[in-house]
C-alpha cells in the first residue's frame, strides 16, 4: 500500500467535495480527518514517526496548502480518540 498516495487522494477528494457540497463540509471533513488519521497511524507503524514530517512537506508542496506536522498529528490523534470510543 502506498500510504502517501492514499493520504493525498483523500485530501484532494475532500477539497473537491467541499467545493461541490458546502453544506456537508463538516461531515466530509470529519470523515477525511478520520481516514487520514488511520492511514497516518498505519504508516507510522510501518515507517516510523518521521513519516508525518515527510508527508507534511510533500503534501504542502503538491497541494499548495499547509498540511503541517501539527495538523497531521491532530488527524492521527482524532482517529485514535474515535477508536477509543469518542463519538463524532
Amino acid at each position: 500500500m502506498n500510504y502517501y498516495n492514499e493520504i493525498k487522494q483523500e485530501l484532494v477528494n475532500n477539497e473537491v467535495y467541499k467545493k461541490v457540497k458546502d453544506y456537508s463540509k463538516n461531515r466530509s471533513d470529519l470523515k477525511t480527518y478520520y481516514t487520514v488519521g488511520k492511514l497516518l497511524s498505519e504508516a507510522g507503524r510501518h515507517y516510523g514517526e518521521g513519516i508525518i514530517s515527510k508527508y507534511s512537506k510533500k503534501l504542502t508542496n503538491e497541494l499548495n496548502k499547509g498540511y503541517n506536522t501539527s495538523s497531521l498529528k491532530r488527524m492521527r490523534q482524532f482517529y485514535t480518540m474515535v477508536q477509543k470510543g469518542a463519538t463524532l
